[in-house]
């Protein structure tokens, strides 16, 4: 097809370039397809770039030329890649586009730019032509994060979704602006005391009440709230912040949205032709062709794209259990065995290991999370040993266990007291990250508050407990937004969380106990510092099923106290409670959420408490303490006891002569 326009032969791609991508090694594709401000041969404009291996033409439509089909056709390079580009003069930032593809059959497509960063606000659907600039003010912050990145650190994580943290019902409920975010959400979460915030997924997607998993413009910051810079803005802050931002990402498929990546050059080119690997009958999407090269690149490019241009701290990859089995949510019949007859994705497991290599190979410093449902196993250890090669994972069956521990009437959880213990028993099987997230607060499972049973006062502190015992269990936590406070209504993405309940002592003093444990957690390296190893955890006593009462220890290094904790999931008060301790000497109550200052009764351990040698469950001292209703005790010795240190003395040798 001739070309009617100035379209200019030109190309930002090499030899070597070509090779990569065709291999599935080219990481850093943002650099090369989609659309890039620049000069050639003397003129400003804009080079296109597209990968549609299949399509018999492709031209750019925009409104710089009327949304006109031929006027600017792309050029097909010769070496058998698939890549369709060109040079459009006078086309400036700001400028809307699409693709139109003719398919090999004839098919008309208008596709907006698989790499485009920025996107029209949905639904509108056009690519927008943006030349990233930003001047980042966070050097403290990628600079420590780099030094420290081998030290045990606390890890804390506020879950949010930004178009519903908040809304300004006064303005039809309008979700606030990054810019406004970067004011009070980046205010609030320092305020509470998060390390973290995890973002629900920010990437652009048309359907809102897809909370962000349905996405298409994988390269580009959602502009319901703002432009790309703008979010770059509400990262900074953050980090100014000193708090960590953790982005959802989806790599494991993608709505079937006509300007999507579905049937994109009128081919499956995305994804597998057969619906039995194809088609995810859940959530009716498509599902990536992981076994493509180019696809693997495209994805993993977008993992390091945030990383890179926008200073993201980790990806919290979703639905990783979807991807490892063939026979995912699917009946007999409706799957393909791998190449073994088994019912592993052998194309998805090589990804996920090349995903992870790549990350912490180009950014040592960064995490990643799988959010992994079933009992894989070794999804957090390295590739090297045979594991997937994740950060950390996200703890399915302690939030299921511990949930249905807590929603039972009180009288009969004596009888499922392994409910609570038996996470103890996998504990250190994997990096774990404890969430309670939004998953629990959706399609009528009701709002955390209201899973716990009693009367008002029993519930809030029963919440109190649950978050006490989350910070003080080994692994990492996370807590989806509105938990802070005991949001009421099951979370909606249509309307802002309920803040005016702040005005009512309840809420009020259950956001002051999560930003005391925030503070408490992080200041206590016996939490933290071995929050993945058996080193630092010790079980007191798990086995008092009569009192519903669970006692244990976390222990940091050799120069952090241990902390004792006690955790009693019933209503009783007891004024004597006798339990065993590593050491003796004085022992003091550190923190206790049955406080009037968290809106508890006030039955604490005000007064210092003296261990007595006597034996108790297998120590060699005892402490007798309060026993608060509904609540968690933490106790810490008034000075650590170091172990002593036997002497020996080593008899010398004889010299002996050398032959």
């Amino acid at each position: 097809m001739q070309n009617k326009s100035q379209v200019k032969i030109a190309s930002r791609f090499t030899d070597f370039d070509i090779q990569l991508f065709k291999s599935g090694k080219h990481f850093r594709l943002y650099e090369k397809l989609g659309s890039h401000l620049m000069e050639w041969e003397g003129e400003q404009g804009t080079y296109f770039a597209v990968w549609a291996p299949n399509a018999k033409a492709v031209s750019v439509i925009g409104d710089f030329n009327a949304w006109k089909t031929e006027e600017h056709n792309l050029s097909l390079r010769w070496d058998n890649s698939g890549i369709w580009e060109g040079f459009i003069p006078n086309v400036v930032q700001g400028a809307l586009y699409k693709y139109h593809i003719i398919a090999y059959n004839g098919l008309r497509l208008d596709k907006a730019d698989p790499f485009a960063k920025y996107c029209e606000n949905p639904p509108k659907t056009a690519s927008v032509v943006w030349g990233l600039d930003y001047q980042w003010k966070d050097q403290a912050w990628m600079s420590k994060r780099d030094k420290e990145r081998s030290n045990p650190k606390p890890f804390s994580v506020y879950e949010v979704h930004l178009g519903s943290w908040k809304k300004f019902r006064a303005e039809q409920n309008r979700s606030l602006s990054y810019r406004e975010l970067a004011l009070e959400l980046v205010a609030y979460v320092a305020e509470m005391g998060f390390t973290h915030v995890e973002l629900m997924p920010v990437m652009e997607h048309p359907y809102y009440a897809s909370w962000g998993y349905q996405l298409t413009g994988y390269f580009a910051p959602s502009a319901r709230y703002g432009n790309p810079e703008e979010f770059m803005l509400l990262v900074d802050a953050f980090h100014q912040a000193g708090i960590g931002v953790i982005l959802d990402w989806v790599p494991s498929h993608f709505p079937e949205d006509g300007h999507g990546l579905a049937f994109f050059d009128g081919t499956h080119l995305y994804d597998h032709s057969d619906p039995r690997q194809g088609f995810h009958p859940d959530w009716k999407s498509c599902i990536f062709n992981l076994g493509r090269n180019e696809v693997c690149a495209f994805l993993i490019s977008n993992a390091l794209f945030w990383l890179d241009q926008y200073h993201i701290d980790g990806l919290r990859v979703d639905a990783v259990a979807s991807m490892l089995y063939l026979d995912y949510s699917r009946d007999e019949g409706q799957w393909i065995p791998n190449k073994y007859g088994g019912r592993e994705n052998l194309e998805s497991i090589e990804f996920l290991k090349n995903f992870n290599e790549t990350v912490y190979l180009e950014y040592p410093s960064a995490i990643t999370i799988a959010e992994e449902s079933t009992a894989w196993p070794s999804v957090s250890r390295p590739t090297f040993d045979g594991g997937l090669g994740f950060g950390q994972k996200w703890m399915m069956g302690w939030m299921h266990d511990t949930l249905a521990y807590l929603e039972r009437e009180m009288i009969y959880r004596q009888y499922h007291q392994n409910d609570l213990s038996f996470s103890l028993v996998y504990a250190f099987s994997e990096n774990f990250m404890l969430p309670l997230s939004h998953d629990e607060v959706v399609h009528g499972k009701g709002s955390l508050i209201n899973k716990m049973p009693g009367d008002e006062w029993q519930r809030f502190a029963q919440l109190r407990l649950l978050y006490g015992y989350m910070f003080t269990h080994p692994g990492t936590q996370l807590l989806f937004m509105g938990g802070e406070f005991g949001q009421t209504q099951e979370w909606s993405h249509d309307r802002g969380l309920d803040w005016e309940l702040l005005q009512y002592a309840y809420h009020k003093n259950l956001q002051n106990w999560v930003k005391s444990l925030n503070k408490f957690y992080t200041s206590h390296a016996s939490l933290y510092f071995h929050a993945f190893s058996q080193e630092g955890f010790e079980w007191i006593d798990y086995a008092d099923n009569k009192n519903s009462v669970f006692v244990y220890l976390r222990k940091g290094s050799v120069q952090d106290k241990p902390l004792l904790i006690v955790c009693n999931f019933n209503s009783k008060t007891m004024e004597s409670y006798q339990l065993g301790v590593p050491q003796g000497g004085t022992w003091v109550e550190v923190l206790n959420s049955d406080s009037t200052d968290f809106g508890g009764s006030g039955v604490v351990n005000a007064a210092k408490l003296k261990a007595t040698k006597k034996k108790q469950h297998g120590k060699a001292y005892q402490l007798d303490i309060i026993l608060s209703p509904l609540a968690i005790m933490i106790f810490e010795p008034l000075k650590l006891t170091k172990p002593k240190v036997v002497k020996t003395t080593t008899k010398r040798l004889p010299k002996t002569k050398q032959k």
